[in-house]
């Protein structure tokens, strides 16, 4: 179900803009990543159903039939379903014993070097293609040391990282490899869907998802032994009732967070459709706009296009920069996002007493800038978005004047 829908305010001139005095275009903010919701009537049948068994948690029926929906549309053998991402990413570089060192980039979400620091590894940050804005398997023979175990790639935007070179990198020295799908379910790599590639893939069903179980996660793995492993882990590594033969946690994913997923799963070609929609509608609105390029997904492959992002290309002396936008579009309550910004290398837990350079991800998080999609936003919701960034962009030198000493939204 989609919010209620008041048509916004149009901008006209610059003084409309609410950094002017204007009223927001918006009655309510715009999130990104406001939660798609499937049947109503479908997920409290499936609720009355998880109530009348008295069946919560503990690999239920709904739980399985989730892992199976998940392994049908990755073509993955084995499918393990937990509490969330994050979750995931720990059980399984529990499960493949990494140890060590592990080379991750530092432009994901944070969940991505946390996962690995709880369990005690040293996350080594890698930078990025700044075209596709993946890990840039180049720049990884520079990273491997004695103590290195493994390589999480993330396949960000659902756009996949360069899983050939990556594997290949790994397999010739004896690494494990891990991918973070967290934005990539129902996306493919050269024609196969995403979920079957390296040791095991993660993925995240967190409510901003385009398919979301509230909270969840998922691993898909096609080696059987790993899968069973994954099992033991995510209950305490109980085998039976009281015997216990490796450190587990609870990770299980509930029959409520699964129902949630089977209502989302049976919407998702309704959802791909929206979000598949307001991408190319955004596309039509700031193709001829200078200053702004909205990223491509890359031709022949299956997209979720659950993600909008646009680079700004101006600079601090000549015109508007990304920082300046995230202010007004706040400002309008549309509530874009600098994702992910500044680089896992630069924040606190990560930063060295010598800092790490890694120019191209450096340079893409002052660039990158995410607009609301998904079923919650309308065409004239894009419409008149797409018209803020036109009017500010046109005008730099009394944006920036105006903008002067207001900080920038976190």
């Amino acid at each position: 179900m989609a919010r209620s829908f008041r048509r916004p305010v149009v901008r006209e001139a610059l003084e409309d803009l609410a950094i002017f005095g204007g009223p927001p275009a918006f009655e309510e903010p715009l999130h990104v990543g406001a939660p798609n919701l499937g049947d109503r009537a479908r997920l409290l049948e499936l609720v009355g159903d998880v109530y009348d068994r008295r069946w919560l948690t503990n690999d239920g029926p709904l739980v399985k039939d989730f892992e199976r929906r998940v392994a049908e549309l990755t073509g993955a053998e084995h499918c393990v379903a937990v509490a969330s991402g994050t979750i995931g990413l720990q059980l399984a570089a529990h499960a493949l014993e990494l140890s060590g060192e592990v080379i991750v980039p530092s432009f994901t979400f944070v969940a991505t070097a946390h996962s690995l620091a709880w369990l005690g590894l040293k996350p080594v940050f890698c930078d990025i293609d700044p075209q596709t804005h993946t890990l840039d398997p180049d720049a990884l023979a520079d990273l491997v040391t004695p103590e290195t175990t493994g390589i999480v790639g993330v396949h960000l935007w659902g756009r996949p990282c360069e899983i050939d070179a990556v594997t290949r990198f790994a397999r010739e020295r004896g690494l494990r490899v891990i991918f973070d799908a967290a934005h990539a379910i129902g996306c493919s790599f050269r024609g196969k869907t995403i979920g079957r590639f390296g040791d095991a893939e993660v993925f995240s069903f967190h409510a901003t998802k385009v398919v979301n179980a509230a909270e969840g996660g998922a691993v898909t793995t096609n080696d059987g032994d790993l899968a069973d492993r994954l099992r033991l882990l995510r209950n305490y590594a109980f085998v039976g009732y009281d015997t216990v033969v490796d450190i587990g946690m609870n990770a299980k994913m509930s029959e409520l967070s699964a129902a949630m997923g089977i209502t989302s799963f049976d919407a998702l070609d309704e959802f791909v459709a929206v979000n598949r929609r307001n991408y190319l509608c955004y596309g039509a609105e700031l193709g001829d706009v200078p200053g702004v390029s909205v990223r491509e997904y890359p031709e022949g492959e299956r997209h979720n296009y659950q993600y909008v992002v646009v680079e700004i290309t101006g600079d601090a002396q000549a015109g508007i920069v990304r920082d300046d936008l995230v202010s007004i579009l706040h400002a309008e309550n549309v509530l874009a996002r600098r994702y992910f910004y500044p680089g896992c290398h630069q924040l606190d837990p990560y930063r060295l007493a010598e800092p790490t350079r890694l120019p191209a991800t450096e340079d893409v998080a002052t660039r990158v800038l995410v607009l609301p999609t998904g079923t919650a936003i309308h065409q004239e919701d894009i419409t008149a978005i797409c018209g803020i960034l036109r009017l500010a962009l046109a005008n730099p030198t009394a944006i920036r004047r105006q903008l002067a000493g207001t900080p920038v939204p976190m």
